[in-house]
């Protein structure tokens, strides 16, 4: 029996999706990241600007932060197709519109988006009625998580080649999982073929946070309790990189917030810079 489309997604992958286009609609040029697909996605009611968690002046560190993660991992993405890596694995893909937005690296690569079932179902639907082709190097990987199903062994089912070399990203998820799930989780990642590169994000504790982005910091943490999703991971950097490095990694790094505004911020006269909070792992098998 099919699973029937939700009538929404995910709040959190609505949240992420208009964030992306509001940098292209409020923020000056040069944009970090130029996406609105995901904003003809979700096709919100006219107004959709006001609400709270949308304020153009309120949540520009925010956006600026998703914009610069998103930025980062497709320049990763394209130095690592470029050296001949064939396979991208998304993790939580949510909204995800890599695939749309960049067809003529996607079609290198074998990508695979795993995410919930219901949550998946609807996006291949408004793909269509968008009049977006669901191309044959992209796969849907339907996981209900809560289940305890294998997304592995699914998605080994669905095509992918764990002897060959890859790149996974798990980004905004692991503040979701318990301690032991994300040990596990970095456990099979270190099955991956030699080589392979495994990205994750990973929340800051709130005493290491910048004490002008606290403030916001800490509203995200009540709006994710208040919604039932609370954050219950918190790593420091070197915590991070000692669990990974226990595990089995090659090689592990840690890419910091700050890294990026010289990066992709550097020259801009409006402020616009990512909030501290959210680091990355960057784990070598």
């Amino acid at each position: 029996m099919n699973e029937k489309p939700a009538a929404t997604p995910d709040s959190t992958a609505v949240r992420v999706a208009l964030w992306r286009a509001m940098h292209v609609q409020v923020d000056p040029p040069p944009h970090v990241l130029e996406d609105e697909i995901g904003l003809k996605l979700v096709a919100p009611a006219e107004g959709w600007r006001d609400r709270p968690d949308m304020h153009p002046q309120g949540t520009a560190s925010f956006r600026a932060s998703i914009v610069a993660r998103a930025r980062f991992i497709e320049d990763f993405v394209t130095a690592e197709a470029n050296r001949g890596v064939g396979q991208y694995v998304i993790l939580g893909a949510g909204l995800d519109t890599f695939a749309q937005r960049r067809p003529e690296l996607g079609s290198k690569l074998c990508m695979f988006e795993v995410d919930k079932p219901d949550t998946q179902a609807w996006k291949r639907r408004r793909l269509l009625e968008l009049g977006f082709q669901i191309p044959p190097w992209l796969h849907f990987v339907p996981v209900n998580f809560e289940s305890g199903a294998s997304w592995w062994e699914q998605l080994i089912t669905a095509g992918f080649d764990p002897k060959k070399p890859s790149i996974v990203t798990s980004i905004g998820v692991s503040m979701y999982l318990t301690l032991a799930a994300i040990r596990d989780s970095l456990n099979q990642m270190t099955k991956l073929a030699p080589g392979s590169k495994f990205i994750m994000t990973f929340m800051l504790p709130l005493d290491l946070v910048e004490p002008q982005d606290r403030p916001g910091y800490q509203m995200a943490l009540k709006g994710a309790q208040k919604s039932g999703t609370p954050f219950v991971s918190f790593f420091s950097p070197e915590e991070m990189l000692k669990l990974a490095g226990e595990i089995g990694f090659k090689e592990v790094k840690h890419l910091s917030t700050a890294s990026m505004t010289p990066r992709y911020f550097s020259g801009r006269t409006d402020g616009l810079r990512p909030s501290t909070g959210e680091e990355l792992l960057i784990a070598t098998t």
